[in-house]
């Protein structure tokens, strides 16, 4: 079976000019060439002699010539007649030969017909194709987050294909802004936000309204972002219209707000252009979370901040002629803020803070009065005191509360009396009512648990260990009420709830 591969090579030199001409063209390694040629021949040879035939065909890198061969593989018991042969038989031609070895077998050269070479051509096409899209990949893998030029190459469904250099990207109909409108053969400047590996279409996206292009114009366009001196902290960006961002100077003596603007505005403006005379708000970055959020809701000024950090929320509130400057026209001001500064933000007038105040110390006020008796004067200085809860009250030290103007020893004490006696008297009615809903002592018997808790745990159905057992952390908070526990305590209830699991689990294996 065996014999000379050199007797059945066939001198293709024209193989390596096609191989320099392909490879110069398409940067692609001459080698790779070579390696596609070699699988567009190997693929005409199974035509002939048999798809399911292991042929293999072979090009010398300096004289071009071409060899063809069937490899048989020598195994112990054969699977598969057509590629593989048992040792006992190998051995008889090729005493030298053992398990996992290939005996090699010469072809005749291949007489290309109109079939096997069209075969070949899709091959050599369809492998210069995946060379060229592995060298784009490889060129700009690395090159994410940079700013490109490019020749609108062709249109199509209203996305851009554009040549940048010696490859092809894509520039999205949504990744345009607005009023652009780009033909074949117009220049292009777009940034670069994602390159991927796929199996077909372009790899390279290309992006003129995320918030990176908007970051790199102005590093081109300012000496001291490009040198580190001057850091944008922040982008947001509404495509168009109106952007802001946040900048930060690591040189005390330098501006970052006007450095970016420039000698009458000449470097904002460079950028603005570009982007379609989207009008662009500079702002000076602050680690403190609340007066980032008061420049970034700029040119509108702010009264008063209040942060909730665990919510990630924050109100702000700004006069009532300032209102409509700080949600801006279709809210857009305040929505740039939001996603600049990443908290939730909600604007009120003065009025309407100072009406919710009211509200909320009418509110509170009530609660006393109805809770511990008293008029309306002794429950207003409580509330006006930070007392917010009646629990606040009941555990406050009597000299704490006789401190309050209008108060003595007396009256505290009696107020802490009534405090602890609305408190006994509520927990009591909870109780009876947890019994009433059938939530158990084992639940019941958490610590964590106030009585008004297991209340609302029986009244969402969560009545014995294991309905316990089977809420999920978030769940648990969500029942007892925001604020009462935080998801840590929540899964530490929830585990010692499923500890019966493990213990029957062991009762069961020892048995």
């Amino acid at each position: 079976m065996s014999g000379s591969l050199t007797d059945n090579a066939v001198s293709r030199p024209e193989l390596l000019n096609v191989a320099d001409a392909v490879a110069r063209e398409k940067a692609i390694e001459r080698d790779d060439v070579l390696a596609v040629i070699e699988s567009a021949i190997q693929k005409a040879g199974r035509a002939k002699y048999g798809h399911e035939k292991d042929i293999r065909a072979t090009i010398d890198r300096k004289t071009g010539d071409v060899r063809l061969s069937r490899w048989t593989e020598i195994v112990e018991t054969v699977e598969n007649e057509e590629t593989q042969i048992p040792i006992a038989i190998a051995r008889k031609f090729a005493p030298d030969k053992n398990v996992g070895d290939y005996i090699v077998d010469p072809l005749p050269p291949i007489d290309f017909g109109r079939i096997a070479a069209q075969v070949s051509k899709q091959v050599l096409v369809q492998g210069v194709r995946e060379l060229e899209r592995k060298r784009q990949y490889e060129e700009f893998k690395d090159r994410v987050g940079e700013i490109v030029n490019g020749v609108v190459k062709r249109t199509e469904y209203g996305n851009l294909m554009v040549e940048i250099g010696r490859a092809e990207a894509l520039l999205r109909r949504d990744e345009l802004i607005g009023r652009e409108n780009f033909r074949n053969g117009d220049r292009v400047r777009a940034y670069i936000y994602d390159v991927r590996e796929e199996t077909r279409g372009p790899q390279i996206f290309l992006s003129r309204t995320h918030p990176g292009f908007l970051a790199k114009l102005f590093a081109q366009e300012v000496p001291e972002i490009y040198d580190g001196i001057i850091e944008i902290k922040a982008v947001a960006r509404d495509p168009g219209s109106r952007a802001k961002m946040a900048v930060i100077s690591r040189d005390s003596s330098i501006d970052p707000v006007g450095a970016c603007v420039g000698m009458r505005g000449s470097r904002v403006q460079a950028v603005v252009q570009e982007l379609q005379g989207e009008k662009i708000d500079i702002i000076p970055w602050s680690p403190q979370a609340a007066t980032f959020v008061v420049n970034a809701l700029a040119p509108a000024e702010v009264t008063k901040v209040v942060m909730d950090e665990e919510a990630g929320r924050v109100e702000v509130v700004v006069p009532d002629d300032q209102l409509s400057l700080a949600i801006g026209r279709r809210g857009q001001n305040v929505r740039l803020a939001s996603q600049l500064t990443r908290w939730d933000i909600d604007i009120l007038t003065e009025a309407e803070e100072s009406e919710r105040r009211q509200e909320e110390f009418r509110r509170r006020t009530g609660l006393f009065v109805e809770a511990l008796d008293v008029d309306d004067v002794i429950a207003g200085l409580l509330v006006q005191e930070g007392f917010n809860t009646i629990e606040e009250l009941a555990y406050v030290p009597v000299e704490e509360l006789a401190e309050i103007e209008g108060f003595d020893e007396s009256v505290a004490e009696e107020l802490i009396r009534r405090a602890e006696a609305f408190l006994v008297k509520r927990d009591a009615e909870f109780s009876e009512k947890r019994v009433a809903l059938g939530v158990s002592d084992e639940v019941a018997a958490f610590e964590a648990f106030t009585p008004a808790m297991l209340v609302a745990l029986g009244e969402k159905g969560v009545k014995s260990l294991d309905d316990l057992a089977d809420l999920a952390a978030d769940e648990l908070v969500e029942i007892v009420g925001e604020g009462a526990m935080d998801e840590a305590q929540a899964s530490e209830i929830i585990m010692a709830a499923r500890a019966h699991w493990f213990d029957d689990e062991t009762k069961a294996t020892e048995t």
